[in-house]
């Protein structure tokens, strides 16, 4: 006779943030139970290299938490445990941004996202395995070691969120934040099949996110429901006077329903077409007969500057770089790991050792192309390709509600696959890179999958609204939900 096995914390289906938050203020679960299981999830997929650190103060806020929901506040967010990125900065904990250079590093003060939501009742539970800097689309570049995708441990999870992105897909918690600079949250979204979510530029605070490309960062959640996804932009979502980027939109976030994608307009950007895989081509078409079947209308429209986007992006966002990194020599901020002579000595060997070699590749590419007789050649002319980007956007927006392509035009790639080849890596963000130079929101959806030498990979599809209308983007996946158009599945064993 068989006897019934009671799964371990790390192997039960894991409850959404919603579920989570209600059944602490309803008392039926604690906020120290609740991180006593996140925790064995963390420790049962530690092979997965999702996270660098665990938050040495996570008990204390659960207790907190715990004191707040029994004198009768109403938090949003109640116990609910959550993974940030290791660039987002939490006061007590190391922020490494998964840097040699930054190694020693423990953040004094708390980002305004940490802030909003420990006041909202979350528990940050750790810290998120990146690339480093944010500069990579594989996380396998990080001084901690490369992430794992749960869905093929031979595949990267993307980058360079992968680690807040498994932290999902693997259900360490419900949700996480990530970093979003040129797909960084999106693409990551795409390889393990969860929600990504990039807002508007300016829609979160910056404040306390350790910079990469000024002006085009944005922090943004990771999530396995759109319900979820509202929760939690509610909450980090809203001006904040440390970030004078910040804007006054006050978020009214809410997952939508199948009725709400009758009469939406919806446009396809006829550039993204081409050179897709068949699964990706296969997942978008069903995506878009899923759209059709609910009433929404969908047409064709060119967005014909997006061609240029990839060179255009990188030559902004490595002379950004190049300017946010200049402060990490040893002197000020970052470890001086070898003494030199001399300053300039100390200097150089501090950034020699601390940074790695594509982050040294994009400072050098940054500098060159902001140097005397090169900036108007290179970092002028991106710079308006930039505007142009913007304005063809803004002309498709006139006639569509959303725009959509695929968030990668392939699954998963091998570890390994891409990294001797920079070009091939940058190539990797073609659909996504146009929307952080536009400053515009968009959502990678889980909408399929694709069998790559016998593995199921998950495939995103990606969803591009106007400028603050990152709502629109939230009631579509509602939507989207509703007509079955999203497949939400976990990977075997999390």
């Amino acid at each position: 006779m068989s006897v019934p096995v009671t799964p371990s914390p790390a192997h039960t289906p894991q409850r959404s943030a919603t579920e989570l938050a209600r059944a602490v203020l309803a008392r039926e679960s604690t906020p120290q139970g609740l991180l006593s299981e996140s925790l064995a999830r963390i420790e049962a997929a530690h092979h997965l290299n999702a996270l660098v650190s665990l938050n040495a103060g996570a008990e204390a806020q659960a207790e907190a938490v715990q004191a707040r929901v029994q004198a009768g506040e109403r938090l949003p967010l109640a116990g609910v445990p959550i993974i940030v990125k290791d660039n987002i900065n939490v006061r007590g904990t190391r922020t490494t941004c998964g840097s040699r250079i930054l190694a020693n590093y423990t953040s004094p003060y708390d980002a305004t996202v940490a802030r909003r939501l420990v006041s909202a009742g979350a528990v940050i539970a750790g810290k998120a395995n990146m690339d480093e800097f944010a500069m990579g689309s594989s996380t396998e570049s990080s001084a901690s070691g490369p992430t794992l995708n749960p869905w093929d441990t031979a595949r990267v999870p993307g980058g360079s969120s992968g680690g807040s992105a498994v932290a999902v897909a693997a259900n360490l918690t419900p949700i996480s934040l990530g970093s979003d600079t040129g797909g960084s949250v999106r693409q990551p979204a795409a390889f393990t099949g969860v929600y990504g979510l990039k807002p508007t530029y300016g829609r979160v605070s910056r404040f306390g996110l350790v910079a990469y490309a000024s002006s085009l960062d944005q922090i943004g959640p990771f999530a396995r429901s759109a319900e979820d996804l509202a929760l939690i932009m509610n909450v980090i979502a809203g001006h904040d006077p440390q970030d004078a980027t910040s804007l006054h939109a006050p978020p009214q976030f809410a997952a939508g329903t199948a009725d709400d994608l009758r009469g939406l307009r919806v446009g396809v950007i006829r550039e993204s077409l081409e050179g897709n895989t068949a699964g990706v081509e296969s997942t978008l078409n069903a995506t878009l007969d899923a759209l059709r079947g609910a009433g929404a209308s969908v047409q064709e429209v060119s967005v014909a500057s997006v061609r240029h986007a990839i060179a255009a992006y990188y030559l902004i966002a490595m002379p950004e770089a190049s300017s946010n990194l200049a402060r990490y020599d040893g002197m000020t901020y970052g470890s001086r790991e070898t003494p030199g002579a001399d300053v300039n000595t100390s200097m150089t060997l501090t950034r020699e050792h601390g940074f790695g070699r594509e982050v040294q590749r994009r400072i050098l590419i940054g500098t060159y192309a902001l140097s005397s007789g090169y900036y108007d050649a290179y970092y002028s002319k991106a710079m308006k390709v930039r505007g142009l980007i913007a304005q063809d956007f803004a002309r498709a927006f006139a006639d569509f509600d959303v725009l959509v392509t695929p968030t990668s035009p392939f699954p998963a790639f091998r570890h390994g696959e891409k990294s001797s080849d920079p070009l091939a890596m940058y190539a990797a963000d073609v659909d996504t890179v146009a929307i952080n130079l536009a400053g515009l929101p968009a959502l990678s959806v889980p909408a399929g999958f694709e069998t790559v030498d016998g593995v199921r990979l998950p495939v995103g599809i990606q969803f591009i609204a106007p400028t603050l209308k990152d709502e629109v983007l939230l009631t579509l996946a509602g939507g989207l939900e509703g007509v079955g158009a999203v497949q939400m599945e976990g990977p075997a064993g999390y």
